[in-house]
Order: C-alpha cells, then sequence, then structure tokens
C-alpha cells in the first residue's frame, strides 16, 4: 500500500520515527571477517587443537622444557591475527568507497544516502545500473528488472505502478519512484540469506589442498599416535614420561604447523599491498583466482576505453514525415526519456534537451533491445538506436564510410505510430545519425601486451558493433583483431562451438556474455571477466574470477570479487603479480614444512616395526620449526615471484619435499647401521642423526631458494650457521651431544654423501611424476 506521495516522500519527522521504531534497513553484509572471527579462525583450528592436546600431554609428564613450542605458536597465532586485522581494516576503509548508496525523496527533496539509512516507507528512486537495496512498491514509472541474482531466471521483468521490487534485483533498464515496504531482516534477499549479494564460492587450489593435508593428518595422528604411546609403553616398558615425550615428538613432526599461518599472512599481505594501489579484495582467495586465470574476457567501454563518451558528429537524414527540425527532435526525445547511460549522457551534454508538454509513452533502453523511443504528444515517436535494429539500411555515404572505419554509430529514427510495447513497428524513417567517441585508455596496449606475454588469452565481449570493437581494439594495440562475430542472430546453443573460433564477441546480449563465459569454463580454462554495467552481473556472476570498476554499476560491484576503485584497467597486472607471489612462494616453501612431515611419518613406522623409540625429542623438533621452517619461510614469503603458476600445489610440494625426506630416513638407517658396528654413545647417534636432519633440511631450503639471490643467499647461510650455532651452545636444553673426533668425522662423511643422494632421489621423484603427469595443473575444480 503507498502511504506516501511520490513526489514529497518522507518527512523528517517521519524518518526519525521510523528510525526511533527501529524499521530502518539491515547494514549489508560486511566483505571482512569480523575481529572475533579471525581471532577464532587462527585459534580454534585442528592443528592447534593437536598441539594443544600433545602439550597437555607433556604438562601431565612434567616435560615442561619440551612445551617450548607452544611458545612459537602462540607467537605465529599473534602475527597472524595482528595482519589479517590491518588487511580487514584497510579493506573496510576502501569498501566505504564502493558502497552502494540510494537516492531517496524526504521533504520533496532528492538526497543521495547510505542503503542502511534506509527506513520503511521511503521513497526510493531507482534507474538503470542500481540493485533494489530494500523490498519496495512502485508508486511512479517504470522499470526492467532482473531477478537472476535471487531466482536464477534471467528473464527481464517489467515492473509498473503497484508492482513489487525485490531486494537483490536490479534494474535493467528505466526510471521508478519505489516506496520501501520491507527493512532488514523483513527483506527477500535476507530471508533467502543474502543469496543475492554474497559471491559465489571462489575455487582455491591452495584451499583445497590445505584442507586435504588436515583430512589427512586428521586421519593419521590419532591411530599412529595411540599405536605409538602403547608401542613404548607396554611393549618396550618405557616409563610413562619417556613413552609420552618420544610419542609427542612423532606427532609434532607430522604437523606442517606454520604452513596454514604461512598461506594467511601472504595473502593478508596482498591484500595490504593491493588496498594501497585502490584494489578493494572482497574475495580473498581471489588473488589466487586471477593468478590461474588463462582467459580474460573484457568488455570494451571503460575497460580498453575509458567510459567518458562523447558525440563526435551528427548527420542529418532528408525525410519527409516532419517539418520539425531534427535538433529539436532529438531535444524533445532526450528531455522524454529518463536513460542515465554514459551515451545519454553524452547526447544530453551534446544536444542539451527540452521538457516535452506531455509524454504519452517511453521504453527505455536496455541491452537486450539496444533501443530506446518515446513517444510524444502531437508530434509522434521518436527513437534512438544502433542502424541494424532500427532497419537502417540507406544512410548517407560519409555515415557508412564511418561504419565501414568502426567508428561507432548510433541513429535517430521517427514513426507516427505510438509504441508503447518493446516492439518496433516497420515504418521507421531515419532522420539523423550521431558518430560517438570513447577515448581508449593510454594504458591498454601495454596492459594487453602484459597479458599476452605472461600466456593470457585475451577476448572483447561487448553490446557494441563488432566491428566498431574490432577498430578499437586494433587502435589499443589487440592482436587479433580481426576475428570477430556479429552475435546478433547467434543462438545460445551454438555459442560453444564458435567460442574458440573468435576472439572479439559484438552485439552480445547479457545472457549470451554468461553463456561464453560457461562455454570457456567447460573447456577447461580459468576464467576472468572484467565489467562495469548491469549487463554484465550474470557473465560476472559466472567466472571464476570477476572484477568489476568502481564506477560502474552498483550490481556489477556487488557480484564481484574484486573491484578497481580507480576503475584503471591497467591495475590488473598488480593483481596477478600478487597472486602469483602468494602462490608461487607458498607452493615453494610448503616442501620444507612437508619434509619434516614425510620423514617423521616414514620413521615412526620404521620405529613401529624394528620395535624401537622415537630417536628424538620436542624440543629438538621446535629447533628444527623456528630455525629451517619458519625463519626463512617468513622473510621469503615477501619476496615478489612473477612467474606463471605451473601445477597442482600437493603434487608440486611433495615432488619437492620427497626427496630430501627419504634421504634423511637414509641417513638415519644408515646411522643406525653404523653405530651397531662402532663404540658410538647412544647421545652421539641422535646428535648426528638431528644434525643430519638439519643439513638435509637446509639442501631443502636451499632448493625452494632457487634462483638464489643476495637476500636468499643470506638467509640460507644464517639458517645453517643458526641452527648449528643454537644446537652446540643449546645441546644440553637439546639433550644432544657437542660433536667430537670419530663421531664428528662421522657426521660429515655421512653430511657429503647425502648430497648426491639427495640429487639423484630428486632427479628420480621428477621423473617419476612427469612420467605419471601426476603434476599436470587441472584447471577446473575436481
Amino acid at each position: 500500500m503507498i502511504i506516501a506521495d511520490y513526489q514529497k516522500g518522507l518527512t523528517e519527522a517521519e524518518v526519525e520515527a521510523a528510525i526511533a521504531n527501529g524499521d530502518v534497513n539491515f547494514t549489508p553484509e560486511k566483505i571482512t571477517k569480523t575481529t572475533a572471527d579471525i581471532i577464532k579462525d587462527n585459534v580454534v583450528t585442528l592443528f592447534n587443537g593437536y598441539n594443544l592436546l600433545i602439550g597437555i600431554a607433556l604438562a601431565f609428564v612434567g616435560a615442561y622444557s619440551n612445551m617450548a613450542y607452544l611458545a612459537i605458536i602462540a607467537l605465529n597465532i599473534t602475527i597472524g591475527i595482528l595482519q589479517e586485522v590491518h588487511a580487514k581494516k584497510l579493506v573496510e576503509n576502501l569498501s566505504l568507497l564502493s558502497m552502494p548508496k540510494a537516492t531517496v525523496v524526504r521533504n520533496g527533496k532528492q538526497i543521495e544516502i547510505e542503503v542502511e539509512k534506509i527506513v520503511l516507507h521511503d521513497t526510493i528512486i531507482f534507474d538503470m545500473g542500481k540493485q533494489v537495496s530494500a523490498d519496495s512498491i512502485v508508486s511512479h514509472g517504470a522499470v526492467e528488472v532482473n531477478e537472476a541474482l535471487l531466482t536464477g531466471e534471467t528473464d527481464v521483468i517489467l515492473k509498473k505502478i503497484g508492482d513489487h521490487l525485490l531486494s537483490g534485483s536490479y534494474i535493467v533498464s528505466g526510471k521508478c519512484f519505489a516506496q520501501v515496504e520491507h527493512v532488514g531482516i523483513d527483506n527477500y534477499a535476507t530471508k533467502i540469506t543474502h543469496e543475492a549479494k554474497k559471491h559465489k564460492q571462489v575455487f582455491s587450489e591452495l584451499q583445497r589442498s590445505m584442507r586435504k593435508v588436515t583430512q589427512f593428518t586428521s586421519f593419521l595422528i590419532i591411530p599412529l599416535g595411540i599405536v605409538l604411546f602403547l608401542e613404548a609403553y607396554y611393549l618396550r616398558s618405557d616409563v610413562l614420561k619417556v613413552s609420552v615425550v618420544a610419542t609427542a615428538a612423532a606427532l609434532l613432526g607430522m604437523l606442517p604447523k606454520g604452513l596454514m599461518l604461512l598461506i594467511s599472512i601472504s595473502l593478508a599481505t596482498g591484500v595490504i599491498k593491493l588496498s594501497k594501489k585502490e584494489v578493494l579484495v572482497q574475495e580473498l582467495f581471489s588473488l589466487e583466482s586471477l593468478a590461474q586465470v588463462d582467459m580474460l574476457c573484457l568488455d570494451k567501454t571503460g575497460t580498453l576505453t575509458e567510459g567518458k563518451m562523447s558525440v563526435e558528429s551528427v548527420h542529418t537524414v532528408e525525410h519527409r514525415m516532419l517539418n520539425q527540425p531534427n535538433e529539436q527532435l532529438i531535444q524533445l526525445f532526450l528531455g522524454a526519456v529518463e536513460d542515465n547511460n554514459a551515451t545519454f549522457l553524452a547526447m544530453e551534454s551534446h544536444f542539451g534537451k527540452i521538457m516535452p508538454e506531455k509524454v504519452l509513452a517511453t521504453i527505455p533502453f536496455s541491452s537486450e533491445r539496444k533501443w530506446s523511443s518515446a513517444t510524444i504528444a502531437d508530434i509522434g515517436t521518436i527513437i534512438l538506436g544502433a542502424p541494424e535494429r532500427l532497419g537502417a539500411t540507406s544512410l548517407p555515404p560519409e555515415v557508412e564510410a564511418l561504419i565501414a572505419t568502426g567508428m561507432r554509430i548510433l541513429v535517430f529514427g521517427f514513426t507516427p505510430e505510438e509504441i508503447k510495447e518493446p516492439v518496433l513497428p516497420k515504418n521507421i524513417e531515419i532522420i539523423a545519425a550521431v558518430s560517438l567517441i570513447d577515448p581508449i585508455r593510454q594504458n591498454a596496449r601495454a596492459t594487453l601486451d602484459f597479458f599476452r606475454e605472461e600466456g593470457v588469452h585475451v577476448k572483447i565481449i561487448s553490446g557494441d558493433n563488432p566491428l566498431a570493437v574490432s577498430q578499437i581494439a586494433k587502435q589499443a594495440g589487440f592482436e587479433n583483431y580481426e576475428a570477430y562475430i556479429d552475435m546478433s542472430d547467434i543462438e545460445l546453443e551454438a555459442i560453444p562451438q564458435i567460442v574458440t573460433l573468435y576472439d572479439i564477441f559484438g552485439r552480445v546480449s547479457p545472457q549470451q556474455k554468461k553463456s561464453l563465459i560457461a562455454a570457456l569454463k567447460s573447456l577447461g580454462h580459468t576464467v576472468a571477466m572484467t565489467g562495469d554495467g548491469v549487463n554484465d552481473v550474470l557473465a560476472l556472476k559466472e567466472a571464476d574470477c570477476s572484477i568489476a570498476m568502481a564506477e560502474g554499476s552498483d550490481a556489477a560491484r556487488q557480484v564481484s570479487q574484486l573491484v578497481l576503485l580507480n576503475s584503471d584497467f591497467g591495475s590488473l597486472p598488480s593483481v596477478v603479480m600478487e597472486g602469483r607471489r602468494v602462490v608461487n612462494n607458498a607452493t615453494k616453501l610448503a616442501s620444507i614444512f612437508f619434509i619434516k612431515t614425510i620423514y617423521s611419518v616414514l620413521l615412526s613406522v620404521i620405529c613401529l616395526i624394528l620395535l624401537i623409540p622415537f630417536p628424538f625429542i620436542p624440543i629438538q623438533i621446535t629447533l628444527i620449526d623456528l630455525a629451517i621452517e619458519g625463519y626463512p619461510s617468513f622473510f621469503m614469503s615477501f619476496e615478489p615471484d612473477n612467474r606463471r603458476i605451473k601445477g597442482h600445489f600437493l603434487p608440486t610440494v611433495f615432488r619437492r619435499a620427497i626427496p630430501n625426506a627419504l634421504t634423511i630416513i637414509l641417513a638415519i638407517l644408515a646411522v643406525m647401521v653404523i653405530s651397531n658396528f662402532s663404540v658410538m654413545d647412544a647421545m652421539d647417534r641422535v646428535t648426528i642423526m638431528y644434525y643430519l636432519i638439519g643439513f638435509v633440511s637446509i639442501l631443502g631450503v636451499i632448493k625452494a631458494s632457487k634462483p638464489l639471490n643476495k637476500l636468499r643467499v643470506f638467509l640460507v647461510a644464517t639458517v645453517f650457521i643458526g641452527f648449528y650455532t643454537a644446537a652446540i651452545l643449546f645441546a644440553d636444553i637439546l639433550h644432544i651431544s657437542r660433536l667430537s673426533g670419530t663421531p664428528l668425522l662421522v657426521f660429515f662423511v655421512l653430511a657429503l654423501c647425502t648430497i648426491p643422494i639427495e640429487l639423484f632421489a630428486t632427479k628420480a621423484t621428477n621423473t617419476l611424476f612427469k612420467k605419471n603427469k601426476i603434476h599436470k595443473y587441472n584447471r577446473r575444480p575436481e
């Protein structure tokens, strides 16, 4: 029920009464986690749960020195929380710039407010590109809406006076005044769990891989821990403390404790860096998605071009139907319609407008129709649209010449008939042709060159004339500018067959855009889509990674994972490089963590079979965690790494870690064999094993550091010096000896032997993985 005059809206007193009554719109769903969620996600994890249980067991038997690892974990958690909170604050500050606003009528004036300040019975003005922010009833005017984000149905629906607008839908064309009927939790979109505002789940190789690691660890660590303890306590009759300490060391070695922290910090750092470049990251793992992209689909307007349309020239066409000057007819048309896109604003800036005395009917512009009309009393109907849509087969030679060069041309037509429905009559006479220009971005050529050099295939998808798009692409340095097609008469079913044949698609409808993205994904590509208009929303939602321009429509920004706040296409290379830094660094550094995980599992199994105790204790594992894993990984994770991403995360990590882990196992077995044929103190034997673990693990650090640079050489050197210095200085705390004489010689000989063994194991592992194609990257999620 309409209770307020759409021209006056609510009074100030009525607004205050609504606020006092709590009838205020729900605050938009935040794109960042709350601080409490960040703390919970960093503290309440399965790995932390295992670490805590192991710590409790060690405390129970009084092995307090072996609980030092808990301090390292606490430090890691603190660093992770601080970094994520810092990123959260930056993102929230940036999101204020991208937050949708609503134009409401209050006290007879139109004002712009944040959507969360809308109150019940407010009158909101909706026009093309706006997302409906609260359930409303149309009180004046008419609009076409798309409810695909709510219902999945892509059909455009006409909404007239008295019809309901659902929150989460978006305006395709037209303009209306609508009175709010629901706010907050009563909104339709809220009732279906904010489905309209949610971004689709990002496919993340890192996230999926870590989930597998967690599942495998959960499956393995509990039964193996129980068996290790029972064997030590009952079969070998070790005292309780010795049994618990040995079991704890084995289990702690299996947990890649700092790996999740490493990935989280890397992603948070990427978000922080991009925030400073005015890129709003609305989905954390979308950085990884864009880094994996091998197919980029661009909308021409606002991407290759600046989106600043202007009229270049006007060409009058002789006609028989009217005596009024063409320019006056155009001004009357612009005064009658309520379209507000870049084309109409350019027309209005050039021609000005005259408000007709009486408008009988208007059909707003839409991306589907590609025309609009206004029927004016005592004159007739004036139509603006693409030449082919208005049947403009005979145009002045100079206009035909402009079309042949790819210039964007729109024509004005006239018919005496009244157009009430979105169907064009056949008796349209062309009265004028207008050419428009949109400057090409200065960095468009450099950006296209970047993606070409990086192996990312680019396709241009536009609603404009394909020849015009082709010419603009040529000027921007697009290589395959001649491979274009007009999609006007292409059925959706034919899109999978043509999607690989062309690189420029013109006269594309919103549904066709979505189908093009889906077809590319079905071929195994990881697809990114950039867009700014309401006609891009379905394609953005379909893409693996969606990127919106801040100057674009509310709907496009709301569904996109990344928003370029400076609306600069040239910012994309920075995003790609940040994503590559995260993925490449996480992949190569994870191998350092998994060396310990693999040899700990294998050594535990060997100890079970041979009925011997696990040779190490938790405090010794802690030094490896800190000096060999944590220290170099933390600093190297911030380094740039712009190389193309190759291979699956887990197979690549295991391919790099297995050779070192196997070399460590062989070295430990060699020490066991040698100790049986020589008089070697038990502590010396453990020390040699421990030193060898450190040495081969450092070989893993060197492998992860390639290609070496000054920083990486420094890190490797300090890891080597730091580990062995700490092992000697704190030998008593670590329960190892200070090697000398024969034991020291045995260590040096075995250490030298591990180098060729590790090289051979690496070569054999690479051959095995290559032969079985285990490393091949599958671009689609399983």
